[in-house]
């Protein structure tokens, strides 16, 4: 499979705005559902629209199409649109996409590990501010 290069990051090649390798990365995976569409796609196999759409309550489906096309564009993820009516198609890591699954895993560790923490400053705040009332 060939990478087509999204339009944003070849900007950004061109006008040598990456300074780092890491910039590249996040490019990749920056958006608001793309970790957990990654994540879903790694530990339950390929999903249909409608399975990743139930996915993220309050999304419209015009930001899901942009993330998904994003991630399709950068080659992390394929999909599949089988010949039958109504109309299937699914959506699957493709092999340069599992290898970003370590660092998604990590990420949802940190989360999973470190919630506590930011959840804990919530209820203070919470109660700090129901207090001042």
């Amino acid at each position: 499979m060939s990478i087509q290069i999204r339009s944003e990051i070849e900007r950004k090649f061109k006008n040598h705005e990456f300074t780092c390798e890491k910039e590249l990365t996040m490019s990749i995976i920056s958006g608001k559902y793309k970790v957990v569409i990654i994540w879903h796609l790694g530990h339950e196999g390929p999903l249909r629209y409608n399975e990743l759409f139930k996915l993220f309550p309050g999304i419209s489906n015009r930001i899901l199409t942009k993330q998904l096309r994003d991630l399709e564009q950068d080659g992390i993820i394929s999909r599949q649109v089988y010949p039958v009516v109504p109309l299937k198609v699914e959506y699957f890591l493709t092999g340069l996409g599992a290898t970003l699954l370590p660092i998604v895993d990590d990420i949802w560790k940190w989360g999973k590990e470190n919630m506590h923490h930011y959840y804990e400053k919530f209820l203070a705040r919470e109660k700090a501010v129901s207090g001042k009332s």
